[in-house]
């Protein structure tokens, strides 16, 4: 199975992938994650390095269209490694994948452009790039004031020195990559969603632990049997 995990900055997409690839592993099951951008390995990534460091511009001075094919690049030379994982694993899951170029780049526009932004890019990932759909895209729904949060708990990372970047200091654009998002979901676009909502219903975080096993029940019955 090939699931994705997707949410706003700080959301908790790389400890989902931990947590849910512990919980597979512990069925017997061969999963692998992959993380997008894939900082530093190659070109593309290398200059989304540079981007969300903030070295072109800030978040809405560079194009939404020059952007997202450097998230577009990252992945297509990524390609080969995705799907040969898929083969020889029973689980794949990815941390961001194009659903989050979309969000991210869509968000810069105005609501009326997004659609045919949206249309533009996902023809350029799955239909010339020929990406492999995934199977199950997990909305992480992270209210914007608990991801700024979280995400300046961050441990630092090796593409800037700033505690966030100009995707995650900017509240405003967070709160449009989040309607987005919610728009993919409704849209059931670039495949099935399913929402999982970070906070409870009084405001409070939901424990990471209790998340990952909610999308574990969405995840398992896709995978092969170990029994």
């Amino acid at each position: 199975m090939f699931a994705v995990l997707e949410g706003i900055d700080g959301a908790g997409k790389s400890t989902q992938a931990a947590l849910v690839q512990a919980l597979a592993q512990r069925c017997g099951l061969r999963v692998t994650t992959l993380s997008f951008p894939r900082y530093g390995v190659n070109p593309f990534s290398q200059m989304i390095g540079k981007y969300l460091n903030g070295d072109f511009g800030a978040v809405n001075q560079v194009a939404p269209q020059l952007a997202a094919l450097l998230y577009a690049g990252d992945r297509f030379v990524t390609r080969e490694e995705l799907l040969t994982a898929c083969r020889t694993h029973d689980l794949v899951l990815c941390d961001r994948y194009v659903a989050s170029n979309l969000a991210h780049q869509a968000a810069k526009l105005v609501p009326p452009a997004r659609g045919e932004f949206i249309a533009w890019l996902c023809a350029i990932e799955y239909d010339i790039y020929k990406l492999p759909l995934p199977e199950l895209q997990v909305f992480l729904d992270m209210p914007v004031p608990f991801a700024q949060q979280l995400g300046l708990r961050k441990a630092q990372r090796t593409y800037t020195a700033l505690q966030a970047d100009i995707h995650e200091r900017d509240a405003q654009y967070l709160q449009a990559c989040r309607e987005v998002y919610q728009q993919l979901v409704a849209a059931h676009d670039t495949g099935p969603w399913v929402t999982m909502a970070c906070t409870t219903t009084d405001g409070h975080l939901r424990p990471p632990v209790e998340l990952s096993q909610e999308i574990w029940q969405y995840v398992q019955p896709h995978c092969p049997s170990t029994t």
